[in-house]
This record gives structure tokens, C-alpha cells and sequence, in this order.
């Protein structure tokens, strides 16, 4: 089957859970279906909300986590019957950059090309540690900490 011809599947299953870890498993078969291997990026939609991530093998069996924030924003908890879609999520990760701190980069060209270069889950921690800030104050600081990190060509 060609890329372009898979369709997304849908199946019904129960919301695992295991101490604090909630994940949904995924059937030998819907991975077939996939058709991108063992470990697929893939889109989840569940109770309506979408959100992207990737099928991880544990002990034999597939599984996609369903972190605390999703679960928030169903209304979900394990043991809960649900109806998953997956579709093979194609298209590049993106980070949505703050527009201060963007501005921020755009001073310094190797700052946004340091940036620019970094994994999505780095974007995302450095993004997200500046989004987490209580004030203008602490928030300005994350900034300016991170683009002298860019600038030094340190990632963290």
C-alpha cells in the first residue's frame, strides 16, 4: 500500500492504566494497517482531541501514551472504554515560538539558527520552561537565558 493511499483506522479499546502511567494499546493489526513500522508517528484522536506522538513497543506490545494533560482534556481515565483513529502523522513537528521570544532570537542570527536546529522535544522544553513563568519578570529571564544559550551553542 502506498503512503498515500492509507486511510486512518479506527478501533475500540480500554484505556490502560498502570500506576501513573495511562497509555493506549494498540492492536498487532492496526499497526499493519499503518504500514510505517513497529514505531509509527502517529495522529490520536480520542473523545474529539487530537494530539500527536509515537507508538512505543514495551514488553511485545504496542502502546501510545495518553499523558496527564490529554487525559484533562478528554475527561479520561484508566479503565475507561474509548474510541481511538490513528493516522500516520506525515507532516514535520512544529513548535509554536512565543512572539517575545522569537523577537528575542531574531537579534541574534545564531541564536535562531542554533534554535532552528535543535530536536522538537528541545524546542518544545525551552518553549515550554518560558511559558511556564509566573511573571514578566521570571519569563524575560527564561528568555534571555536561553538565547545565551543559543549564542554559546549550548542546548541546555
Amino acid at each position: 500500500m502506498m503512503p498515500d493511499e492509507r486511510e486512518a483506522v479506527t478501533f475500540e479499546t480500554t484505556l490502560t492504566s498502570s500506576g501513573n502511567n495511562t497509555g493506549i494499546s494498540v492492536p498487532h493489526d492496526v499497526i499493519e494497517q499503518l504500514g510505517r513500522g513497529q514505531r509509527p508517528p502517529v495522529l490520536v484522536t480520542v473523545n474529539g482531541y487530537e494530539y500527536r506522538s509515537t507508538v512505543a513497543v514495551m514488553g511485545g506490545q504496542h502502546l501510545i501514551g495518553v499523558s496527564a494533560a490529554v487525559r484533562a482534556a478528554t475527561g479520561l481515565k484508566g479503565g475507561d472504554p474509548i474510541a481511538v483513529t490513528l493516522k500516520v502523522a506525515d507532516s514535520p513537528r512544529e513548535v509554536d515560538v512565543p512572539a517575545d521570544f522569537a523577537t528575542a532570537m531574531e537579534h541574534s542570527v545564531a541564536a535562531r539558527e542554533f534554535f532552528d536546529g535543535l530536536s522538537n522535544s528541545l524546542q518544545r522544553h525551552h518553549v515550554d520552561t518560558i511559558n511556564a513563568a509566573k511573571s514578566p519578570e521570571t519569563r524575560q529571564r527564561r528568555i534571555d537565558k536561553a538565547v545565551a544559550l543559543f549564542v554559546a551553542g549550548r542546548q541546555r
